[in-house]
């Protein structure tokens, strides 16, 4: 992501290249660590563009030149703060502009998407610089995609002479551009990203529920549900987007946390936290088995599950564990003051059930969380071979998940559009794909404004902070030197520091993109 000529002479002192020609139009060079693939069929018509609309791009650029100097105050501000006391920024603003931490484990799918959009949006970059010198009467010598070691980039190559001799603010135009370009780029993306349910909404329902992508294998609710089903509630709240499923899950498990069998004393009396308890008449109590004690734990059989009364519960029964269908429990009343809202009529905020019945809680481990996930199949094929437990209008079912919540979240990949009418895998894929793609644009898109604001050698930020410090007559020719190097160097100083800092912070966390 660099424009001179003056980088191109530096790369051909320090690389020895061997030309292999393709034709007039096309040309590669290669070595052991920089290989490289040269354009020319674009700089005519370039050229021609950017003189034809010379004012209007001028103006355009000009606005891009504000930017870009801005751009480099602000990065360099955020490279000394590097030394602030605070480990969480620099983790925060890495996962703002890249969209995942260092130490998320990348998907394929996730390098498809990144390496596509690294593709447009050095376009968007190496088109901003070519536009701009265009704009300024310079026809560009090629365009290329090189590799430099492992470090894949791209650049747009001029007359080193020609761009000395314009003046200053002419030539931070032409360096600004590409930065400039990618920050419009980004917010293009943001714009496209708050009109796409708007846009799609004529083939797609946007945020009434959540539509389930992809179950991988390893995902604990793999062979509970599949691709196409549409998750209703958690715990019995509505959720509309991925972003609150996963929201929800964090406050549910942080709350499971807290409540399982924890309590407080306050003024002197004890104070139980009630959790999650069902109304579970009595009858069905005398029905079901006791548990068994295997090593301080209530064990039960088949695919039973251990009950309690609540600590808080004054019904008679009062005998132990019993072992229950939790398929046939989560569909009574609800008591006991762990659940998230109360806005439901079945739910009540203490351990008060009707007559003849009493207020339970399943057994849990630290750790494992108790939770219903209710949801419905989108096949009538579906539908009626759930047969009973399900409502047979909707195909509307509930199933407990029992263990670790955070992990049961991130597993799935869900969707906030629903296809209006039954289509094929692609079509239903397609608005995440899109969507997808804009997130992952404007993270690389922003990626490359910062690290090309970075006064740093080899990169946009070394040209414009030579460029800017031309416009400073009072200091001299050495003076200017001097200072370029000395910002340059503690640049790129500041900047491994930062990287390693980042990373460094990041090693203990995991997850997946």
């Amino acid at each position: 992501m660099e424009i001179s000529g003056r980088r191109v002479r530096r790369f051909r002192m320090r690389f020895r290249r061997d030309h292999l020609a393709c034709g007039d139009n096309m040309e590669n060079e290669a070595s052991c660590c920089y290989c490289d693939f040269k354009i020319f069929n674009f700089n005519e018509p370039i050229f021609r563009i950017g003189r034809r609309f010379s004012g209007v791009m001028k103006i355009w650029f000009s606005i891009g030149l504000g930017f870009g100097v801005a751009s480099l105050f602000l990065v360099t501000m955020f490279l000394l703060l590097q030394f602030h006391p605070n480990p969480l920024f620099s983790n925060r603003l890495t996962s703002a502009v890249f969209g995942f931490s260092p130490s998320t484990l990348v998907s394929l799918s996730g390098i498809a998407y990144v390496f596509v959009s690294t593709v447009i949006t050095v376009s968007v970059h190496e088109l901003g610089h070519a536009l701009a010198a265009a704009s300024e009467g310079i026809q560009m010598e090629y365009i290329a995609v090189f590799i430099a070691a492992i470090f894949p980039g791209g650049l747009v190559a001029f007359d080193h002479d020609v761009l000395q001799s314009l003046p200053s603010f002419n030539a931070l135009r032409i360096y600004c551009a590409g930065i400039w370009h990618n920050a419009v780029f980004c917010a293009l993306c943001v714009f496209a990203l708050f009109l796409l349910p708007l846009m799609l909404s004529p083939f797609y329902k946007h945020g009434e529920s959540l539509t389930v992508m992809d179950v991988p294998s390893v995902s604990p609710l793999f062979g509970y549900m599949s691709p196409g089903d549409v998750i209703v509630s958690l715990d019995g709240i509505q959720v509309h987007k991925p972003s609150e499923w996963l929201e929800l899950a964090a406050i549910l498990d942080k709350q499971n946390s807290e409540t399982s069998n924890a309590s407080l004393y306050l003024g002197g009396s004890r104070r139980f936290h009630h959790g999650k308890g069902y109304c579970v008449p009595i009858s069905l109590i005398e029905q079901g088995f006791k548990g068994k004690m295997v090593e301080n734990q209530f064990v039960c059989p088949g695919d039973l599950t251990a009950f309690l009364p609540m600590p808080c519960s004054d019904a008679a029964h009062k005998e132990g564990s019993v072992c229950l269908d939790a398929k046939d429990i989560v569909k009574l009343n609800k008591c006991g003051d762990g659940w998230v809202t109360t806005s439901d009529t079945d739910i009540k905020s203490d351990c008060v059930c009707s007559q003849g019945e009493s207020c339970l809680q399943a057994m849990q481990t630290p750790g494992v969380s108790w939770t219903e996930i209710t949801y419905r199949k989108t096949s009538s094929q579906d539908c009626s071979r759930l047969g009973r437990d399900f409502n047979t209008s909707s195909c509307l079912g509930t199933f407990v998940f029992v263990g670790d919540l955070i992990r049961m979240s991130r597993s799935v990949r869900l969707t906030a559009y629903h296809p209006r009418w039954r289509l094929n895998i692609f079509a239903k894929s397609f608005p995440d794909i899109l969507e997808k793609s804009l997130t992952c644009t404007f993270h690389v898109s922003l990626a490359l404004v910062l690290l090309n604001s970075l006064p740093v050698y080899y990169l946009d930020g070394e040209s414009i902070l030579e460029s800017s410090l031309q416009s400073f007559t009072w200091l001299s020719p050495r003076k200017k030197k001097t200072t370029l190097r000395v910002c340059l160097v503690g640049g790129s100083l500041l900047s491994l520091f930062a990287v390693f800092k980042i990373f460094l912070i990041s090693l203990p966390q995991s997850g997946q993109w």
